[in-house]
């Protein structure tokens, strides 16, 4: 890439092309969530305590149907996304569910340019850590919303998911950050068949760069989980051999799909 603006251009214009796509599809099934359904999994159900009375910060939020079920557990809800139409799309959601959540619309790094605020939790799932090319400063900007002793919760699919190509039939991609993937998708995982084309740019992060990132910024790890399956059906050759648990159908459970992350902020964090 040559510069910020190109990855940060190509992927917003990716994710406001889809996210109509997106709020159509079954995949997000808008209607059950409107009817009272949450959209969180038990992965981040089981990491989140009573709700009542935090203030959480929701980082990459799409159009906000998970803030909005935070919200419904009785939290006071910030998101965040690059998308200007995906966050247009979560403040109409707010306004008809008449849920206590605001929206930002910012790149993640320049976050603290639009909000001046500590949170006593900061939230982050699935698929959100690829469109970003520097871990440490993700790592800085989660220690900076937190308040001291804020918890993280961060769930995302597995570094190991993300070496292979689309149909898992062999090794493509270094597990480590080996520099920008730029790459052309036809559809979207939620809606294969959409007539969409799309750019998009991406980087591969192992769960050592997450943890180094996180312990750099002053958090320390409570608990660190891998799961050897996906709660979406996101990927193609995918089984569902237990409710609501998917895989790929040769692979089985014999690689993990999914890793979950609990960390606080230490109550005294000295920088650098």
């Amino acid at each position: 890439m040559d510069s910020d603006s190109d990855y940060l251009k190509i992927n917003q214009d990716s994710w406001n092309r889809k996210t109509d796509t997106h709020m159509e599809s079954d995949f997000y099934n808008v209607k059950e969530f409107l009817e009272g359904k949450t959209t969180l999994k038990n992965i981040e159900l089981n990491l989140l305590d009573d709700l009542k009375g935090k203030s959480i910060l929701h980082l990459q939020c799409h159009f906000g149907l998970d803030t909005l079920s935070l919200a419904r557990m009785g939290g006071t809800v910030t998101g965040v996304d690059l998308s200007d139409q995906a966050i247009h799309r979560a403040r109409e959601l707010a306004k008809k569910t008449n849920l206590d959540a605001k929206f930002i619309n910012c790149d993640l790094y320049d976050l603290p340019n639009h909000l001046n605020e500590e949170f006593d939790i900061v939230y982050t799932t699935y698929g959100t850590i690829g469109w970003l090319p520097d871990i440490d400063k993700w790592g800085q900007i989660v220690s900076d919303f937190l308040k001291p002793g804020g918890k993280l919760i961060f769930v995302e699919f597995h570094p190991v998911v993300w070496m292979f190509d689309n149909e898992f039939s062999k090794v493509e991609y270094n597990y480590f950050n080996s520099g920008p993937i730029e790459e052309t998708e036809t559809g979207t995982y939620a809606n294969r068949d959409a007539n969409l084309t799309l750019k998009y740019v991406m980087w591969n992060h192992s769960i050592g760069e997450v943890i180094t990132s996180l312990l750099n910024n002053g958090l320390e790890l409570t608990s660190l989980e891998e799961y050897d399956y996906s709660p979406y059906n996101c990927f193609k050759l995918i089984i569902e051999p237990e409710p609501g648990k998917y895989r790929i159908k040769h692979l089985g459970n014999k690689i993990p799909m999914v890793y979950s992350i609990e960390a606080r902020k230490k109550n005294s964090v000295s920088k650098s």
